[in-house]
């Protein structure tokens, strides 16, 4: 052979070497980049599954604990019982709302006014909320008390019903208000009807 033949030759095995050195370069590159990323990304660490399960368990008992407050805080205040220990009564609480209430009777002339106690076997915390919410509260029961016609006023059940009915109301807004009603009773300490 000739030596123009084989310069031919190595000038065609030239750029076919450079083309295979230049994509292994890429792929070794490629390689190294990856393997950095995951190693900085804490990959290769074993600590983490540990510590993935660890900070789940302490989400749930977190979650646990607020579930169990919010039950808490939705059963209310708790009663209070008498210092006697051979009894399970509760002891009763009343308060006396201070002004007394006067409402018109539906479709008549004539006029209700009542002045209204209210009894708890719950904590100062009902009479509390009685005091802090009296203008809601005495709106209500005075929306009750202008839906009363003259028939009702006839019903031997009246005022049992009545006070039923704002006992009903109350608890309705204290509900809203402050989501506990806790009145067990109303009472009419005054009531007449002119």
């Amino acid at each position: 052979m000739s030596e123009e033949q084989l310069e031919d030759q190595e000038k065609a095995k030239s750029p076919l070497i450079k083309i295979i050195v230049i994509v292994v370069g890429i792929i070794l590159l490629l390689g190294i980049t990856i393997g950095a990323t995951l190693f900085a990304s804490g990959f290769f660490d074993a600590d983490n599954n540990v510590d993935a399960e660890q900070a789940i368990a302490e989400l749930e008992a977190e979650a646990a604990a607020q579930a169990a407050a919010a039950e808490a805080a939705a059963a209310g205040p708790d009663k209070v019982k008498q210092d006697s220990p051979e009894l399970t009564r509760f002891e009763q609480s009343y308060f006396q709302l201070p002004k007394p209430l006067v409402a018109n009777v539906a479709n008549s002339r004539k006029v209700m006014q009542a002045t209204v106690a209210i009894m708890t076997h719950y904590d100062d915390r009902v009479v509390n909320n009685v005091e802090k919410h009296d203008f809601p509260l005495r709106f209500a029961m005075l929306a009750a008390m202008r839906k009363v016609t003259e028939a009702d006023i006839a019903d031997a059940e009246f005022q049992t019903n009545l006070a039923a009915s704002l006992k009903i109301e109350m608890n309705a807004v204290l509900e809203s208000l402050e989501d506990f009603g806790g009145i067990e009773a109303v009472y009419f300490t005054e009531f007449v009807v002119q």
